[in-house]
């Protein structure tokens, strides 16, 4: 059995190099016969996609791309959720050397605007009950051509998946556009301005693949099922890519909606083996179940996105019988942090409260002093940063044209890739994470920019000036809250709150909506006029 230093450098002399093609490696090279996919409907049926059907599929509908001009290097946005059609989409993509954009579908229309503008996207695939987000204000033409999923376009001018693989008038061969060359585009939210585009380069498939074998522990005999959308990070590279990469099929569960008692159906009829999911969902398991049916056989259980409770963690042991692995990473990261639930798994200590774990292999996480670009004494609180001279598997390099400038996450030396988050590193280096530093809110396992949504709430013709911060909520991890000075003419009354609430949610995303909504008379401000976030708590 090869060590994983010698397993990752030929995954990365595999995936890095002038000829890599995407589509090739995440599908034809596979079985034909093997099992790519499993949907599963709100009412727990199963359609089956195999790696032969999407190798056929993939190549008409890459084929209907090229007829509309679509070319290598053009970007390819989807509004759809996890399942079939948004994997043949995606290996239709890249077997042009197009560019994935995946969204979010609880985005707002303005959020997604923004985003197909900001990424200059030339075609949006979307999912009927999403096609009327892709709408532009004011009747103005978009300046993207729109596909949807279905028998019929629902729009004028639109196109459909079908109807474009099935008048497709040449074949379209493997792009090869190397280990530079950039796969995917995801934005993130940053505490300041709009969000970031991080380009995910082909290179990057050594990390996914990394993580999917060690921190996962997915192998050939599991049934795996990755709940998070893939409009994250998370969802994309592990819920979508990674299984693909390694050959694996995958569950993906199309409700539209969580549902605790849908979600252990869901485990129990197929005899899901490896669960990879986020805090909420633990959190909202645990407040709706007691005791798990008999038919559950879970073997190994991830959570990502917030760190976990060191109650939650509890329950989940007592309940399933199996540790859950709680794993740190970031969207210009892939994971890099927790304990294996693969073959590399930590020997000689207990799992410690509240620690996420050491470095998984292929990565040298340090903590660094708060003023110095120097490692911190254990147990000192400092910044998270990644080791780049140590981290093979390492590979962002900027964020998208137009975007902030990515100097501010690299030490000047260029040693250190600093994540914007704090935490204590042990003498073993087990990382124990504490705070973001940068202001983001985690709520549900999304990112959410502070910035972005007071802008939205500075739009409302009753805020004269408003403040976003993190509020505790038991089942998100965190919620958002929102300080507001109210416009001259205005009063404030709980109808306002609501109306404010459901204004970020319509104008921004449903996630993003304030839970608590709070009129002040003046934001905290420093003497130099800035406001002082910390003091909105």
């Amino acid at each position: 059995m090869p060590d994983p230093a010698h397993r990752i450098q030929d995954w990365l002399a595999t995936y890095d190099t002038p000829a890599t093609a995407v589509a090739h490696l995440l599908c034809d090279r596979h079985a034909p016969d093997a099992v790519a996919v499993t949907e599963i409907g709100p009412t727990l049926e199963a359609t089956v996609l195999t790696f032969g059907e999407l190798a056929e599929r993939s190549r008409a509908l890459a084929a209907g791309f090229a007829d509309l001009g679509l070319a290598a290097g053009d970007r390819i946005a989807t509004l759809i959720p996890k399942g079939i059609d948004l994997t043949v989409t995606a290996v239709a993509a890249w077997r042009l050397g197009a560019v994935l954009v995946p969204l979010l579908p609880s985005f707002a229309p303005s959020a997604i605007a923004q985003r197909l503008t900001q990424s200059q996207a030339r075609l949006v695939v979307c999912d009927a009950p999403y096609r009327g987000k892709l709408d532009p204000p004011g009747g103005a033409a978009a300046d993207w051509s729109i596909a949807t999923v279905g028998d019929a376009p629902l729009r004028e001018g639109d196109h459909t998946l079908d109807s474009l693989s099935r008048g497709a008038t040449g074949p379209v061969g493997e792009a090869a556009v190397g280990g530079a060359g950039t796969m995917a585009l995801l934005f993130v939210s940053g505490p300041l301005g709009a969000p970031r585009g991080v380009p995910v380069p082909v290179r990057a498939l050594a990390s996914m693949h990394a993580y999917h074998h060690y921190g996962l522990g997915v192998d050939d005999e599991d049934v795996y099922w990755n709940t998070a959308d893939p409009g994250t990070a998370y969802g994309l590279y592990h819920g979508v890519i990674s299984p693909l990469l390694a050959g694996h099929g995958s569950l993906a569960l199309r409700a539209g909606f969580f549902d605790p008692e849908l979600t252990l159906d869901v485990l129990g009829l197929y005899q899901v083996t490896n669960l990879a999911t986020d805090p909420t969902t633990y959190r909202t398991l645990r407040a709706a179940t007691k005791t798990l049916p008999p038919e559950v056989v879970v073997q190994r259980l991830t959570s990502a996105g917030e760190p976990l409770a060191a109650d939650v963690v509890d329950w989940v042991s007592d309940v399933f019988g199996v540790p859950v692995r709680d794993h740190y990473g970031q969207t210009e990261l892939g994971w890099c942090v927790g304990i294996p639930n693969g073959e590399a798994g930590v020997v000689g200590r207990g799992d410690a409260v509240g620690a996420i774990g050491p470095a998984l292999p292929g990565w040298e996480v340090r903590v660094l002093e708060a003023i110095s670009d120097e490692p911190a004494p254990a147990g000192a609180y400092g910044r998270v940063a990644v080791d780049l001279e140590r981290s093979p598997l390492a590979w962002f390099g900027s964020y998208w044209e137009g975007a902030a400038p990515a100097e501010a996450r690299f030490t000047p030396e260029g040693t250190y890739y600093l994540t914007g988050d704090t935490g204590t590193m042990d003498r073993e280096g087990w990382l124990y994470f504490s705070t973001r530093d940068d202001g983001a809110i985690r709520s549900h396992g999304y990112r959410i920019g502070p910035a972005e949504v007071e802008a939205v709430l500075n739009e409302h013709p009753a805020v004269a000036e408003c403040g976003v911060y993190a509020v505790r909520d038991d089942s998100a991890g965190q919620g958002v809250g929102a300080r507001v000075v109210l416009s001259p003419g205005w009063e404030e009354h709980a109808g306002l709150a609501e109306e404010l609430q459901a204004w970020v949610g319509e104008r921004y995303a449903t996630h993003a909506a304030p839970s608590a909504v709070d009129f002040v008379a003046e934001l905290p401000r420093s003497a130099s006029g800035k406001m002082r976030r910390a003091r909105l708590v």
